[in-house]
């Protein structure tokens, strides 16, 4: 196992480093680049000498694959002294995203890293919490609907999978917050708890109604596909030789089911857990803008609206770094399942 578990983490190096190419080569032909958003950001139009000038000090002026480089792994490198003085002429002031270091954000003139920091155990307690909601009840659903094939739980779990399905993320949303938050009163209109996000916010079990409607709207497409896939694998897995031998050896339908039938089905399962956490990430955008949630979602779009290109590609990185992430889950979740995939 753990050399199936380092080839894959093998495979993925050169993954990671194509996606860091092509997301710089796609930021480096946007539209007047960074340097454009910084200008933006200023607040005052810029004469073409001080463009010239501002592109030379932050090294936006030089080609590509040398910005490339300095952004990969830091400046330092490029350290040199000329005079014999002991002292750098060009001293570095970038250690790279190698060495977690993302550069400054042109908005609010912060590290990138702390915003990200700053924002991302709520967006993790989202995801993760929506994940497991879906996985724990789409797998429950479709093990229930499989044993009852043809049944009325069966039936109306197929029509609702399909019903959720076609169901924008943001109008699910926006639905539940009017009906069950502002006509009801139920549940807060949004935010993740009652203080600010510089004070912090008491722990999950203190502040649990304000998760419980993002998670839904996050975990109910994750619901319906898991249900789907796993009723279609259990019918799969029913058809086999060895479940029919274990019926004929007298074993319950219980241990049929869920010891002997459960753990093959759940093999295509773990096919969609990597682009599950990939997506509800993405997702999360959506939902984090409905809810107010300050997450790395809300981060996102407004780092896209207001052109901020160094957490626009640090949250770039993070997405790569999750979907590679995700992957890998799904790799091992393989070889646990079914032994015979490591080899």
């Amino acid at each position: 196992m753990y050399k199936y578990i380092l080839r894959r983490l093998i495979q993925a190096v050169p993954t990671f480093f194509g996606i860091t190419i092509l997301a710089y080569m796609l930021m480096s032909l946007t539209p007047g680049g960074p340097l454009a958003a910084l200008v933006l950001q200023g607040g005052r139009p810029l004469t073409a000498e001080q463009q010239e000038e501002l592109g030379d000090r932050l090294g936006l002026n030089d080609p590509v694959p040398l910005q490339y480089l300095r952004w990969l792994i830091g400046d330092d490198w490029m350290r040199f002294d000329t005079d014999g003085d002991g002292i750098d002429d060009a001293p570095g002031e970038r250690r790279g995203i190698l060495r977690g270091d993302f550069g400054s954000s042109y908005f609010n003139q912060r590290p990138v890293i702390d915003v990200l920091i700053e924002r991302l155990p709520a967006t993790l307690e989202l995801s993760i919490a929506a994940l497991l909601v879906g996985l724990i009840l789409g797998v429950t659903v479709g093990i229930i609907a499989a044993i009852t094939r043809g049944g009325v739980f069966d039936n109306i779990t197929r029509v609702m999978a399909v019903v959720v399905n076609s169901i924008p993320n943001f109008w699910l949303g926006l639905v539940l917050l009017y009906f069950l938050a502002f006509e009801l009163g139920w549940f807060p209109l949004g935010g993740r708890c009652r203080t600010t996000l510089a004070a912090g916010c008491p722990p999950i079990y203190e502040r649990i109604e304000y998760m419980i409607l993002p998670v839904i709207v996050l975990s109910a497409a994750g619901i319906a596909n898991y249900s789907r896939f796993m009723r279609a694998s259990m019918l799969d897995v029913t058809g086999q030789d060895y479940i029919r031998t274990a019926r004929a050896k007298g074993l319950s339908s219980q241990r049929v089911w869920f010891r002997h039938g459960m753990r093959n089905a759940l093999i295509p399962i773990a096919t969609f857990i990597g682009p599950s956490i990939t997506g509800l990430l993405g997702g999360a955008v959506i939902t984090e803008q409905v809810f107010n949630y300050p997450g790395v979602g809300l981060a996102v779009l407004n780092a896209f609206t207001q052109r901020d290109f160094p957490v626009v590609m640090a949250v770039t990185i993070y997405a790569a770094v999750a979907t590679i992430i995700g992957y890998l889950i799904s790799d091992i979740l393989y070889g646990i399942i079914d032994p015979r995939i490591r080899y």
